[in-house]
């Protein structure tokens, strides 16, 4: 795709999304899951997402949500008080009001951030398993995260975390949402709904000091004392988002120098540049949305940005610039490998089937075992939350890992962790993790990778996520012998709905999309940029010739 000419450039007054137009439309736009299947309530590897424009994301879906889950927590006899958060989007506190209306009203103790504030995806994922740790018998607890992450600002979203912490695993959510359609398909009939005056009468509604319960075990997962001791400049972009009120704290309680380099909250996102499609999306991981923060690059000695629900990270190196998502989780892995000793030799370090090949090379020379997965960060819950896992990460700059005793820290992305572990391995090590990542290049070789979208119909896309391996006829791929042609993860034999093949030297996966008529295409060469050419150029064929069958 080309890049937009007004890629990393702010976006003018008339570009911004009109937010009286999505409030009305959430409120007044009825969804005809019958008619329009775009319309139904989905959950992807990250809960439902949508917009109120296109009536994917509206005030019934929510009801009808939030009501399946009230069902399946009484089901599953979870009593326990639900955390519930929710980030900056302009959709996020009209979903938020509305959820608290329907899980009181099905008598639901719902824990809340104290005076009304934003809560990230981790934050919630933490307070889950801290009260988990201490409850006995159904006094068990669960969350919601009203978010669409770094999804432009008209989008609105909702995601189930389950008594493990971390985003629930398909039966569950393919539960939530085939109720949740049911619900719309009988016009709401069976949803029960508090109004304000009866929610705040209910008693149900449990502030709760998230901020200071979060920031004051950061501890016992990073190695505070180190970065204070070297005083380590942080710079700090919160893109806008949900962990907006944290960084101070944190500053303060640990002696860390923290600067907040922009403290606006706006639901347009205005303050965010535009992205390589022109459009604003707060992706963290994106040169052309951290313009703002990359011009600021030498003031500090390392740089964060996270998405509105901190659950993914941006490393910007004094010097260099933004790290690739890739190559800090591999130089992350290999730090904390080294520098957790009570992290068990035998603990695995997990990776997404589409993520770079270096960490497997990493984690081969550290002689430790690694753990491949489908995308979506569900397949790390179990495995983390019973510290068998020590590390999960995504591609997508999204990643969480243990407390230095090796027990669970959180099981859902992180981006606080991940941010401040890059000052701690520069405090520790007195190198910045670019510059460690480069040691890596010249001991493992330097990959090239890219990802791409091409078009497919929706039979197509169907076609793609049920391959065998047996389809896969060719011998050879970019000049070398596929030595793999994979359909489930070679970590948990998980469907991985598309497609992997590999050689020595490079592979590619192909995966639908699951919001947009398009499949998704990994592509990774150890060799040079014009063997990566090569093998987007086959990889499209062989998928071509397989979908033709």
């Amino acid at each position: 795709m080309a890049i937009h000419p007004q890629a990393g450039l702010l976006a003018s007054h008339d570009l911004l999304v009109n937010l009286p137009e999505l409030m009305s439309a959430y409120y007044l736009n009825k969804p005809s899951v019958t008619k329009n299947p775009d319309e139904r309530v989905s959950f992807g590897t990250s809960g439902h997402r949508g917009s109120a424009l296109s009536t994917s994301f509206n005030e019934h879906h929510i009801l009808a949500i939030a009501q399946a889950i009230a069902e399946y927590r009484k089901s599953q006899n979870i009593t326990g008080p639900l955390y519930l958060g929710k980030d900056t989007h302009a959709l996020s506190e009209a979903a938020f009001q509305t959820t608290v209306s329907v899980l009181t009203a099905n008598g639901v103790r719902v824990r809340t951030q104290l005076n009304g504030g934003y809560t990230p995806t981790p934050v919630i994922s933490h307070a889950i398993l801290t009260h988990n740790k201490q409850a006995s018998g159904s006094d068990m607890s669960d969350g919601i995260v009203i978010t669409p992450s770094h999804n432009p600002p008209e989008d609105g979203g909702i995601k189930y975390n389950s008594s493990k912490g971390g985003p629930a695993d398909k039966d569950i959510t393919d539960w939530v949402a085939k109720r949740a359609n049911a619900l719309l398909e009988a016009d709401l009939q069976g949803v029960k709904r508090f109004s304000p005056d009866e929610v705040e009468a209910s008693g149900l509604i449990e502030p709760f000091d998230f901020i200071n319960h979060y920031v004051n075990d950061l501890e016992n997962v990073i190695d505070m004392k180190a970065i204070a001791d070297k005083k380590i400049r942080i710079g700090v972009d919160p893109m806008g988002g949900s962990g907006i009120h944290y960084w101070e704290p944190i500053a303060k309680k640990y002696g860390l120098d923290i600067t907040v380099v922009n403290k606006e909250v706006d639901p347009t996102f205005r303050f965010v540049p535009r992205d390589k499609d022109g459009r604003i999306r707060m992706d963290c991981s994106s040169p052309y949305s951290m313009q703002g923060l990359l011009k600021l690059k030498d003031d500090f000695d390392i740089a964060v940005g996270n998405d509105p629900d901190y659950d993914r990270h941006g490393i910007v190196c004094s010097g260099f610039g933004l790290m690739n998502p890739n190559a800090y989780l591999a130089v992350a892995i290999e730090y904390l490998s080294q520098h957790r000793k009570q992290w068990p030799q035998k603990i695995q370090f997990g990776k997404t089937l589409v993520s770079s090949g270096m960490i497997d090379r990493v984690v081969d020379g550290l002689g430790r075992p690694l753990c491949e997965v489908p995308v979506g960060f569900k397949w790390y819950v179990e495995g983390m939350f019973n510290g068998t896992m020590a590390f999960g990460g995504e591609e997508s700059a999204g990643a969480s890992f243990l407390r230095k005793d090796a027990s669970v820290w959180t099981t859902d992305k992180d981006g606080f962790i991940m941010a401040l572990l890059a000052a701690e391995i520069l405090a520790v090590t007195g190198q910045d993790p670019q510059t460690l990542y480069e040691a890596q290049v010249a001991k493992y070789g330097r990959p090239f990778y890219k990802r791409i979208d091409v078009a497919a119909t929706p039979a197509q896309k169907a076609l793609l996520g049920a391959l065998d391996a047996k389809d896969v006829t060719q011998t050879e791929l970019a000049g070398e012998d596929i030595v793999s042609a994979l359909t489930h993860a070679p970590g948990n034999n998980a469907a991985i709905g598309g497609l992997k093949v590999s050689t020595k030297n490079g592979w590619f996966a192909a995966r639908p999309s699951g919001t947009e008529n398009v499949y998704k295409i990994y592509l990774e060469s150890f060799i040079s940029e014009e063997h990566l050419d090569e093998l987007e150029k086959e990889a499209k064929a062989l998928v071509d010739s397989v979908l033709a069958k």
